[in-house]
């Protein structure tokens, strides 16, 4: 039977030969791979009305483009 884990005793088993480990390859958001791009994660309830980059980057223009429209002022009502 094992005994339980002492989260103090950091020190590897005898049996772990780290010279046959091979290193594992950094994932998809890694610095490297990030270079010259941005990536960012969505929440789930976001990905339900974009769920692609397409459609992202389609919204996201609309708003760049609404927001170079000229605004008039209107004035304001007094109150009565």
């Amino acid at each position: 039977m094992q005994t339980p884990n002492n989260h103090d005793d950091y020190e590897l088993r005898d049996e772990y030969d780290l010279s046959e480990m091979r290193v594992a390859a950094k994932g998809r958001y890694a610095p490297h791979r990030r270079t010259g791009k941005n990536v960012v994660l969505l929440d789930s309830d976001v990905t339900e009305f974009f769920p692609t980059d397409e459609s992202v980057n389609e919204a996201l223009r609309l708003i760049i483009r609404a927001s170079d429209i000229p605004f008039r002022h209107v004035k304001e009502l007094k109150p009565a």
